[in-house]
């Protein structure tokens, strides 16, 4: 159970969704000049009303603003942010169930300057969907080791020697988020970590190290800096592992063995942890038995990068395997990823789609726990 006492969300939203093309038209034609901001955040508004409605309806027992205001879910350490510039940071692989799939993604920004906060991001989104959810509203933040595509070897080294300098003012900036949000009443806080998710995978590990991240350091001074940021008290902390998610491709492939000796006992403060679990590339269920007990899981086995809808059934009997290992009243299932994690949402899925998944979540926690 969670350590405030709340209530497991048994069906579970991970956090983004398809922007609807008339926001995407507006976006552009705010961009452009075309239209003003007061018409732009009307239109906003009807998107997240609608976004809001459609996770209702799904049956799912937490719901999201969609990150329908979001150019894309690391704003806060990128966009939103002083001592950046127009300078492309380290490449990072993406890969498809083909070759012919993979590519490789640089953030358009590099840190050259100590950061600090241009505006906070999650205040506006939260305020506005708690006045019009009926179903509890969570917060999504980016893990502050994300910045590490931001952390640039020739750029970055005269503000940040050592890019954990860098991380430690990440977390003090998203956690004031949090504490903002607390503030006015937020109870439910998901942290982003694909910085972790991709730790699995070699190719990504040799790449940070290559740039002076080991890591053993990010497995134990980074681990602490994210369960800094949840020791808000009356707050459910959340921690999501995404493995990268773009277009139907992602970034690292492999088990959560070495990250669960680790992860699971270090992050005292994160109730909750949201683990990708669509396919035979997240590896097994038995690193689960590693989990204290007084943390729950929630089970990403419905996919937000491929449009076939999975089996009512087989979703049942995939849990049924994963109570093996944690109990049954500890699980929670969800989609392994947002559905837009940019606001392209290039992800091969229609909204049809997309809805018809939440609603299977939605369907089968029910069955499950009633």
């Amino acid at each position: 159970m969670s350590n405030t006492g709340a209530p497991i969300k048994r069906a579970e939203i991970v956090g983004s969704l398809l922007r609807p093309s008339y926001l995407l038209e507006a976006r552009q034609a705010h961009n452009e000049g075309r239209i003003g901001q007061a018409e732009f955040k009307r239109i906003e508004d009807r998107a997240v009303d609608a976004a809001i409605a459609m996770q209702e309806g799904a049956g799912l027992d937490v719901v999201s603003d969609g990150e329908l205001r979001r150019f894309s879910f690391f704003d806060h350490l990128e966009s939103q942010i002083n001592g950046v510039a127009q300078v492309s940071g380290p490449a990072v692989s993406f890969h498809g169930e083909d070759s012919g799939q993979d590519w490789d993604f640089q953030s358009q920004v590099s840190v050259v300057d100590k950061i600090s906060r241009k505006r906070m991001m999650t205040v506006e989104e939260f305020a506005y969907a708690r006045a019009v959810a009926r179903q509890p509203v969570k917060a999504m933040l980016p893990s502050p080791l994300l910045m590490y595509i931001s952390w640039s070897p020739e750029h970055s080294k005269d503000a940040y020697p050592d890019p954990f300098e860098l991380f430690a003012d990440g977390a003090r900036l998203i956690r004031e988020e949090a504490e903002e949000l607390a503030r006015i009443g937020c109870t439910y806080i998901q942290i982003d970590a694909p910085d972790l998710g991709s730790l699995v995978d070699p190719e990504n590990r040799e790449l940070r190290e290559s740039m002076g991240m080991s890591t053993e350091r990010t497995l134990s001074e980074g681990i602490d800096l994210i369960n800094s940021i949840a020791d808000i008290p009356g707050v459910t902390f959340g921690l999501h592992l995404c493995k990268g998610n773009y277009a139907g491709t992602w970034i690292s492939s492999g088990g959560y063995e070495m990250l669960s000796e680790t992860l699971f006992k270090r992050a005292t403060n994160i109730d909750v942890f949201l683990l990708e679990y669509d396919d035979p590339r997240s590896g097994s269920f038995e690193p689960l038995a590693k989990m204290p007990d007084d943390k729950s899981v929630v089970l990403g086995l419905v996919s937000s990068k491929r449009p076939e809808l999975e089996s009512f059934d087989g979703l049942v009997k995939r849990i049924d395997e994963a109570s093996k290992f944690v109990s049954r009243d500890r699980l929670a299932i969800s989609t392994q990823c947002g559905f837009a994690s940019v606001v392209i949402g290039a992800n091969p899925i229609t909204e049809e789609i997309q809805e018809s998944k939440l609603k299977l979540v939605g369907d089968v926690a029910d069955k499950v726990w009633g």
